[in-house]
């Protein structure tokens, strides 16, 4: 079934999805250019470790605005999704931590040569751990979205765009 109004659940969803395909787009490419050797420089100018910052300050706005308009909105809507959102929220804090590690080793690379390596096993589990939370998310709250939600009264913005 889909939406009754058929339009700003629907939309939601569709932002839902590409905001995660931006967010996978740009850790590949701090991966890429990590396993490249492109060193301290990244190709779209700036340190690696400026831009290793500036992903982990998108994801993490990504999560708050999920978890403080997407997710509290669509158990307004849908309470049996509670448990289903609370776990999400709790990959979101699992996924701060390794954000956190990711920040800090970014800061220590900055001054030189750092620890390319001990970044490129962080983002390795970290793209990992997104990789299979984005298909969850999507496939769960992208159906609730889609299908069972009404279009109601949901509030504007109810996560933020993806920017770095």
């Amino acid at each position: 079934m889909a939406s009754q109004d058929g339009g700003r659940t629907v939309a939601l969803s569709r932002q839902l999805s590409l905001a995660h395909d931006e967010l996978r787009r740009l850790i590949n490419g701090l991966k890429n250019d990590l396993e490249s050797g492109a060193g301290h420089r990244h190709t779209g100018g700036g340190t690696l470790a400026a831009h290793c910052l500036a992903f982990c300050s998108a994801l993490e706005t990504h999560h708050r605005g999920e978890d403080d308009g997407l997710f509290a909105q669509l158990v307004r809507e849908r309470p049996d999704l509670a448990g289903t959102v609370a776990k999400l929220v709790e990959d979101h804090g699992l996924i701060s931590s390794i954000l956190s590690r990711v920040a800090e080793l970014a800061r220590q690379a900055d001054g030189g040569p750092g620890p390319d390596e001990a970044i490129r096993r962080e983002l390795d589990g970290l793209a990992a751990i997104m990789e299979s939370h984005f298909r969850y998310e999507e496939r769960v709250i992208g159906a609730a979205l889609d299908r069972t939600v009404p279009d109601g009264d949901w509030p504007e913005p109810v996560f933020r765009p993806v920017r770095t």
